[in-house]
């Protein structure tokens, strides 16, 4: 089995300051000549995936306003099913995976969406659910923002309604050599019934190519692995500071896995690597240099304000960071991050710079960062890595030209596609149906 990498696919960078290294052109979101060549360019270098993010609402907790989150971040979320469906189009191999939410999006609507680009792709469609975290996302749907107890319920049926929904088809639902459009006696009804949701069905498409389209999940708490161990195909893990805690965390992971019944490694394991490549160790630490001088403390704490729902506009940036770890909706997460930046004696801007520097940046050159892939992979503490570049069109351009050749020359990556589905590609069997 080959290591698995994917494309986080953002035309402005994956760093708050990406989009303030120089290129031929700022870009927005939708740039579509960026937007294809990118895509054409990692099926060339035989990724596995493309990887979009969404978010419902722009950030604008900070300061009761969205003014400082769009002035100092490349901020914007176009519907990335959307941009997806356009991908198949253009390509034939690589897999295709957008973000839903499970707290505000329709079972039945994205059971259709994601099977309709399923269908499109030829089975090389995957989802990432996520809970949304902010009550911006919230009030775009006229609600509030559920607890995160809550928020995590439903995500646990929110999944196994949406297989629920494609299997309201079977396999041999459709009737081509007869004198019928479908088999009426093969497609039933859904009858979802759960405290978050009622959905009758069936779906309007018959069941995707690949059955159940593939399922990510991206975060931390234990309420994420919890999730992720019961539903996931793929996790979106954070990058641990050592190797041997990688090792520790998968071990741990793939335990939970086997504890809820299912085959140890039928969950992919794939952190996100933010690599800055260069010629030479010096040229890469020039470019890691440019991104650290250019990031705005605005622009981490406006993030910050909306992912932990909290108005860090309150606070002067001299202040020292405020004892609110107490405070938070995601306490697991950032009561720790609190804490230590407390211990350190930080500012409110020193934490803005600290925080938005401590995501994990591998900075070296190809063979750097090859040797790292290939160490944590051969150790068993990933199946593979999700590739954010920092910037872009150059950062994704490093890794496809010069880190892919040394990675398929070392052979642990593929030198061609082989398997004819996404599911296929992470060695996963063609589910049967549910019911």
């Amino acid at each position: 089995m080959s290591l698995h990498l994917s494309l986080f696919l953002a035309p402005a960078g994956c760093h708050h300051a990406g989009w303030r290294v120089p290129t031929d052109r700022k870009v927005g979101a939708l740039d579509v000549p960026r937007i294809l060549d990118l895509a054409r360019q990692a099926e060339a270098a035989k990724f596995d995936m493309i990887f979009m993010a969404d978010k419902l609402s722009i950030d604008d907790i900070y300061g009761a306003s969205f003014a400082r989150a769009v002035e100092h971040r490349a901020l914007e979320w176009p519907d990335p099913f959307a941009v997806l469906s356009a991908l198949s189009a253009i390509t034939r191999h690589i897999g295709l995976a957008g973000t839903v939410s499970s707290s505000f999006a329709s079972p039945f609507v994205a059971a259709r969406t994601i099977a309709t680009l399923d269908h499109l792709s030829a089975g090389r469609a995957g989802f990432n659910v996520v809970t949304s975290t902010s009550e911006g996302e919230a009030r775009n749907f006229g609600a509030t923002l559920p607890s995160h107890a809550e928020r995590y319920a439903r995500a646990n049926a929110f999944i196994p309604a949406l297989r629920t929904l494609w299997d309201s088809w079977a396999d041999n639902a459709l009737a081509p050599e007869a004198d019928i459009y479908a088999h009426g006696e093969r497609i039933t009804y859904a009858d979802i019934e759960t405290p978050w949701f009622s959905v009758k069905g069936p779906l309007t498409v018959h069941r995707p190519p690949q059955g159940h389209p593939v399922a990510i999940q991206a975060g931390g708490s234990s309420a994420f692995v919890e999730a992720a161990a019961r539903h996931a195909d793929v996790i979106f893990a954070s990058e641990k500071p050592t190797l041997e805690a990688g090792v520790t965390y998968a071990r741990s992971l793939r335990d939970r896995v086997e504890a809820v019944g299912r085959p140890r490694n039928s969950l992919k394991i794939l952190p996100g690597l933010q690599p800055i490549i260069g010629a030479t160790r010096a040229q890469a630490d020039e470019k890691q240099r440019f991104l650290q001088d250019h990031l705005d403390p605005l622009a981490t704490l406006t993030h910050l304000s909306n992912t932990m729902n909290y108005d860090w506009a309150q606070h002067d940036l001299s202040d020292p960071v405020p004892d609110i770890a107490n405070k938070l909706d995601r306490r697991e997460r950032f009561a720790p991050i609190i804490d230590e930046a407390r211990g350190l004696g930080l500012s409110v801007h020193d934490f803005a710079i600290w925080f938005g520097r401590k995501g994990f940046s591998l900075v070296g050159t190809a063979d750097d960062v090859a040797d790292h892939i290939i160490r944590w992979y051969q150790a068993g503490a990933v199946d593979g890595f999700v590739i954010m570049p920092p910037s872009v069109p150059d950062s994704a351009q490093d890794f496809f030209d010069e880190v892919v050749p040394r990675l398929q020359d070392r052979g642990v990556f593929r030198k061609d596609y082989g398997e004819e589905t996404l599911r296929e590609r992470f060695g996963l069997p063609r589910p049967d149906l549910l019911r």
